[in-house]
C-alpha cells in the first residue's frame, strides 16, 4: 500500500514534466522569429557587462540609469559606426559592379600576360585543361555581374520593404539588451539554480560557457574587424577601388579559420602585379603577410588570454554549418555550440575521472601474497 503514493507522486512529476516540456516548446516557437535579434541582445550584453559595471560604480548603484547609460553609450559608440559602414559598404559595392558592366576587365589581355609568364610545362597544362577558351569566361562574368546588379537592387528593395520589420527586431534587442545589462547575473543565478544539474557542474559549464562568448566575440570578432581595418588602409594605400568593400569582405573570412583574410589580400596583390602596379602589388602581398596575418597572433593572447580548447576544423564546419543554417548569425553561434559541446563532454569525463579516483581511494587490494590492503578512506 505504501508504493502507491509513490506511484501517484511520479506520475504526478511526470506529467509536470510534459506539461513543462510542452510549454518550453511552445515558447520557442513564438520567440522564434526574433530569435536572431535575442541572441545577439544576449552576446552583447555579456560582452559590455565590464561597461555596465563600470558605470553601475559612477552611479552609486542606481540600475536603471546605469544601464540606460551603458546602452546609449553602446549605440553612439558601436551601433551608429556600424550603420555608417554598412552604408558605405552597399554604396561601394553598387558602384563597383555598375563599374564593371560598363568597363568589364579585359579578361583576354589578363589572361594572356599570365600565360605568357607561365613555363612550357604549365602552358600544356592550361591548354590540356580547356581554361585557354577565355571567351566563355568573359561571357560568363559578364551574365554574372548582370545578376549582382539585378540582386544588390532587388535586396536594397528588400530591405526598404522589410525597414518596418528591421527596425522591429533592432528596438527588441535593444530594449532586452536594456534588462540584459540590468538583471543579466540575477537571471544567471535562476538559470543555474534551476538546471537539472549539480550546481557545482553548473556553474562550471557557466563558466567556460562565459570564456568561449569571450573568445569567440574578442579572440575571433575583434581580430577579425582589426584584419578589416587594417586590410582596408593597405588597399586604399595602394589605390584600390571600393577599399572598404574588400576590407568588409576581409573582415568575414577573418572569421573563418583556414581561409582567413588571406582570400582577399592575395588576389588583390597577385592582379595587381600582373596588371603592372609592381610596387602596389608587392606592398599588399608584404603587408598582408607581416602585419594582416600576425594581428591574429599578437592580438587574440592579448584580448582572450588563454586558449578555448576548440580545434580549428571543428570552429570551420560548425561555421559553415551554422551560416547555412540560420545565416550570418551562424558565425558566432556555430562555434558557441561547438565550445558549449565540447565543454559538457569535458566536464563529463573530469566527473568520471573523479568518480574513479573516489572509487580507487575506498578500494580494497590484495596483494600477491594475499594479505588484504585497505585505503585510508575504507579503513575509515
Amino acid at each position: 500500500m505504501a508504493t502507491q503514493p509513490h506511484r501517484t507522486e511520479e506520475l504526478q512529476q511526470a506529467s509536470f514534466l510534459i506539461i513543462l516540456a510542452v510549454v518550453t516548446l511552445l515558447m520557442a516557437v513564438v520567440i522564434y522569429p526574433f530569435a536572431q535579434p535575442l541572441l545577439w541582445a544576449g552576446l552583447a550584453a555579456i560582452m559590455f557587462q565590464p561597461l555596465y559595471r563600470n558605470v553601475l560604480r559612477r552611479l552609486r548603484g542606481r540600475r536603471n540609469p546605469a544601464a540606460g547609460l551603458s546602452l546609449l553609450i553602446i549605440f553612439i559608440l558601436v551601433l551608429v559606426p556600424a550603420a555608417w559602414v554598412a552604408s558605405m559598404v552597399i554604396q561601394q559595392a553598387f558602384v563597383l559592379v555598375t563599374t564593371l558592366q560598363q568597363q568589364p576587365v579585359d579578361l583576354a589581355a589578363l589572361f594572356d600576360t599570365v600565360y605568357t609568364r607561365l613555363p612550357q610545362f604549365a602552358r600544356e597544362a592550361v591548354d590540356r585543361s580547356g581554361w585557354a577558351d577565355i571567351a566563355m569566361v568573359q561571357t560568363r562574368l559578364q551574365e554574372l555581374l548582370t545578376e549582382s546588379a539585378g540582386m544588390i537592387a532587388s535586396q536594397a528593395v528588400s530591405i526598404g520593404s522589410g525597414a518596418l520589420s528591421f527596425f522591429l527586431s533592432f528596438g527588441v534587442a535593444l530594449y532586452v539588451m536594456f534588462f540584459l545589462l540590468r538583471d543579466g547575473e540575477r537571471i544567471g543565478r535562476t538559470v543555474l539554480c534551476a538546471v537539472p544539474v549539480e550546481r557545482s557542474i553548473a556553474d562550471r559549464l557557466a563558466e567556460r560557457f562565459l570564456g568561449i562568448v569571450r573568445a569567440t566575440i574578442k579572440g575571433t570578432g575583434v581580430v577579425a574587424l582589426v584584419q578589416g581595418a587594417l586590410g582596408t588602409v593597405t588597399l586604399m594605400i595602394a589605390g584600390v577601388p571600393s577599399a572598404l568593400l574588400f576590407g568588409v569582405i576581409m573582415a568575414i573570412f577573418a572569421l573563418v579559420p583556414v581561409i582567413g583574410s588571406g582570400a582577399v589580400w592575395v588576389p588583390a596583390g597577385l592582379y595587381l602585379l600582373i596588371t603592372g602596379e609592381t610596387w602596389q602589388g608587392l606592398f599588399v602581398l608584404l603587408t598582408g603577410f607581416f602585419v594582416i596575418s600576425s594581428a591574429d597572433n599578437v592580438l587574440r593572447p592579448i584580448l582572450v588570454g588563454r586558449d578555448t580548447g576548440i580545434p580549428d576544423w571543428i570552429i570551420l564546419i560548425t561555421t559553415l554549418g551554422g551560416i547555412s543554417f540560420v545565416g550570418f548569425s551562424g558565425i558566432v553561434l556555430g562555434p558557441l555550440v561547438a565550445g558549449l559541446f565540447l565543454a559538457s563532454w569535458s566536464i563529463l569525463r573530469e566527473q568520471r575521472d573523479q568518480d574513479l579516483e573516489a572509487a580507487e581511494r575506498d578500494a580494497i587490494r590484495v596483494d600477491v601474497h594475499g594479505h588484504v590492503h585497505a585505503s585510508p578512506a575504507a579503513a575509515d
